[in-house]
């Protein structure tokens, strides 16, 4: 999540990194939606920074649902439309603002919606910044109200619990948001030790705030991200293995099932329903949990193997 998801679609250099690990990226908008949506002139205030939260103050109170979006409306979208981020396979991270939000999101979640959450140059303590005085007084009312907000408060309070196995945390040492007292990485850090939550932020000499800084280490996050979704994975299928293997219902009867069949050599597969008889003497039936296709299917499947009968 960013300020700008088109900016960050153009200059942040994720794709790349994201096909290598076989993971999608999503980079939503998460700009309020409506024809009379209130904005004001400023990058840190209305349309652009809607600071994700659900905002409860007049004029903001009717578009401004960006938390309820990103935890709710967003995933449920994914996953009906694209398949993506099922049984909570999904992972978050973002700049900034969307820094902010990435880690408030993740450590406000009970249901264990996020695998994984990291952040580049976020506002760790926004009830101590300027940015998070006028972005909370404005849509809530109060910088109190910020406080269920705010990722050190929410850390502070995790009564010793630890989260996640790691947050990693990515930051410009020249960044002039940095010295203005509008991030405080430190803070978040110094919380986390308290309650045993592994943070690891890294310093980077040299960087600054812009999205260029994004392009330089967005493929160490990306990797962070996809090695914590694969080890979800493996669980989410080792789970389905052990609890689908009663084989109650089939036994002793034909079943039916999809197949891709081959027909003739060097012809397409056909998706098709087949039936398999039960098992004779000296022969077994298998539920397919994957399938791939080996040198010799190849090998038959391109008409080379006299011996190889078809479908």
């Amino acid at each position: 999540m960013t300020c700008d998801d088109t900016n960050f679609a153009m200059k942040a250099g994720a794709f790349s990194h994201a096909e290598r690990e076989n993971v999608a990226l999503v980079m939503p908008d998460t700009s309020p939606r409506g024809d009379d949506v209130p904005n004001v002139d400023s990058y840190d205030l209305g349309v652009g920074a809607g600071f994700y939260v659900n905002a409860t103050e007049e004029p903001y109170s009717k578009h401004y649902h960006m938390y309820t979006y990103v935890t709710e409306e967003l995933p449920a979208l994914l996953e009906s439309q694209f398949n993506i981020g099922k049984h909570g396979l999904r992972s978050i991270t973002g700049h900034s603002m969307g820094g902010h939000g990435a880690l408030t999101i993740a450590l406000k979640d009970t249901n264990k919606s996020w695998v994984s959450v990291s952040a580049f140059s976020p506002i760790c303590n926004p009830t101590k910044c300027p940015w998070g005085d006028k972005a909370f007084k404005a849509y809530l009312g109060s910088v109190d109200a910020g406080l269920a907000h705010d990722a050190t408060v929410l850390l502070s309070e995790a009564s010793g619990a630890t989260v996640y196995d790691e947050i990693l945390i990515e930051q410009g040492a020249d960044d002039n948001f940095l010295s203005g007292g509008q991030l405080f990485p430190e803070h978040l850090v110094e919380a986390a030790k308290k309650v045993g939550q592994k943070v690891t932020l890294n310093m980077r000499d040299g960087y600054d705030h812009s999205y260029y800084f994004i392009a330089s280490f967005i493929g160490d996050h990306i990797a962070f991200h996809a090695k914590r979704l694969r080890s979800k994975y493996a669980e989410i299928l080792a789970l389905e293995s052990s609890s689908s293997l009663d084989f109650s219902a089939t036994t002793g009867k034909t079943i039916t099932c999809q197949a891709m069949v081959a027909r003739a050599p060097k012809q397409p597969l056909t998706l098709e329903t087949i039936t398999v008889d039960v098992p004779q003497k000296g022969e077994v039936r298998v539920k397919v949990m994957a399938n791939a296709l080996c040198h010799t299917d190849v090998y038959t499947l391109d008409g080379h193997d006299p011996e190889g009968l078809f479908p």
